[in-house]
C-alpha cells in the first residue's frame, strides 16, 4: 500500500526480505548490540519508529515487534526471519514445521524457565512437589501454578507425574502470585534468582524446565521457495557463527629470531598454546640492517589462554608482542549451516507435493 509516496509497514514490496527484532524488552538492546558486533548494525533514524534497515543487508527491512509475537509472525509468513528468545519460540510454536531454527544459541539473553515455590515450603525437588500435589489432590485442592508458559510448564509437570494441577496463565508480575493468593507457586524466567529471593521464593533444585537464550528463526517456505531469502539466511548464519567463534580468541603478532621459518615453527609447536587454529603464520621480516634472522609470527589464541600464550611466546624468544581482538573467524562452511540445508532437504522429501 502506498500513501503519499511512502511505503506502509503492512505492504511487502516486491522482493523485500523482512526480519523481526524484539522491541521494548530485555532482548532489544542486546540484540542491536549483537548485530552491530557482527557487522550488521541496524540503522534506526527515529527511536519511536518500528521500521529500520541494515545497511550491510540492503534488501532487508527490519520490523520491531514484541518478542512473544515474533514466532507467530515468522510462522505466518509476515516476516521471513526473527530474532527472539528460545523460550517463546518453544512455547508459541512447539516444533511447528513451518518455522526453522537457524541458530539456537546466540550467546546472549540467557535465562531459565524454573519452578519456584514459597521459601517456607518443605519442598526442594520436583519429586517432593509431586508428593505434595498428590496430598493436595486427595483434599480436593490441586496445586495452582502461575505462569506465562502454559504449554511448556504443563508438559513438564505431566512428564514428571505431578497430578491434579491448575495452570493460572498471567502476563503480569508472577512473583507476587503466592503472596497475593491467586497461585500456590510459579513457573517463570529467571537469570540470577534475585527477584525470586526478594519475593521469598526458591527454585526447585531440579525444576529447570528450559534453558533459553536468543535465537534466529526463519519461515521454512520462504527459505525453500525464495533463493534471495536463503542467501540472506546463509549470510546471517555465517556472520553470527564467525563472530561467536571469534569472541573466544585473540590475535597475537610477535617478532622472533631464528635460523628459518621451519625452525621457529618447531619451537612454537613445542609449546601448548602457540599452535594457532591450523598452525602459525611465519614470514620473514626485512629490517634495515639487513639482518636475515628475524621472522614475524601471527597466531590465534584462546582468550582464556592469553596470558599463558604470551608467557610461552616470550620464553622462546618472542618480542614486540602485539595483541588484537578478532572480529570474525570464518570456516569453510559452518556445520550449523549444513544442518540447515539438511533440514530443508528432509522437509522437501517429506512434502507430498
Amino acid at each position: 500500500m502506498q500513501a503519499h509516496g511512502l511505503w506502509q509497514p503492512g505492504a511487502r514490496r516486491p522482493g523485500e526480505i523482512r526480519i523481526a527484532l524484539p522491541s521494548k524488552g530485555r532482548l532489544e538492546e542486546p540484540t542491536l548490540a549483537f548485530l552491530a558486533a557482527c557487522g550488521l548494525a541496524v540503522e534506526k533514524t527515529n527511536p519511536r519508529q518500528y521500521v529500520a534497515r541494515i545497511p550491510a543487508l540492503p534488501g532487508v527491512t527490519v520490523l520491531f515487534q514484541r518478542a512473544g509475537d515474533i514466532p507467530l509472525s515468522v510462522r505466518d509468513g509476515g516476516v521471513d526471519f526473527g530474532i527472539t528468545g528460545y523460550d517463546v519460540v518453544m512455547e508459541r510454536l512447539d516444533h511447528d514445521p513451518s518455522v526453522l531454527i537457524l541458530h539456537d544459541a546466540l550467546h546472549y539473553g540467557h535465562c531459565d524457565l524454573v519452578l519456584a515455590v514459597p521459601e517456607s515450603w518443605p519442598v526442594e525437588t520436583v519429586e517432593e512437589l509431586a508428593a505434595l500435589a498428590r496430598s493436595r489432590a486427595r483434599e480436593g485442592h490441586p496445586l495452582r501454578i502461575a505462569t506465562r508458559f502454559p504449554r511448556l510448564v504443563g508438559r513438564f509437570l505431566q512428564e514428571r507425574g505431578i497430578p491434579a494441577f491448575q495452570l493460572v496463565v498471567s502476563e503480569g508480575t508472577l512473583e507476587v502470585a503466592p503472596s497475593i493468593g491467586y497461585a500456590d507457586l510459579i513457573a517463570d524466567l529467571t537469570t540470577t534468582g534475585t527477584t525470586l529471593h526478594d519475593n521469598r521464593l526458591k527454585p526447585l533444585r531440579d525444576g529447570i524446565i528450559l534453558h533459553a537464550q536468543a535465537c534466529l528463526i526463519a519461515n521454512r517456505e520462504a527459505l525453500r521457495s525464495r533463493p534471495e531469502v536463503l542467501a540472506v539466511a546463509r549470510q546471517l548464519v555465517e556472520f553470527f557463527e564467525a563472530h561467536l567463534r571469534a569472541e573466544g580468541h585473540y590475535m597475537l603478532f610477535a617478532n622472533m629470531r631464528g635460523e628459518s621459518a621451519e625452525a621457529i615453527a618447531r619451537r612454537l609447536f613445542a609449546q601448548t598454546d602457540l599452535g594457532g587454529l591450523q598452525g602459525p603464520t611465519i614470514s620473514r621480516v626485512y629490517v634495515r640492517e639487513e639482518d636475515p634472522g628475524w621472522f614475524a609470527i601471527h597466531i590465534i589464541v584462546r582468550k582464556d589462554r592469553l596470558n599463558e600464550a604470551i608467557r610461552q611466546l616470550r620464553a622462546i624468544g618472542g618480542s614486540g608482542v602485539v595483541v588484537a581482538p578478532v572480529t570474525y573467524i570464518f570456516e569453510e562452511e559452518p556445520p550449523r549451516w549444513q544442518r540447515v540445508l539438511d533440514q530443508l532437504r528432509e522437509a522437501e522429501k517429506a512434502s507430498p507435493f
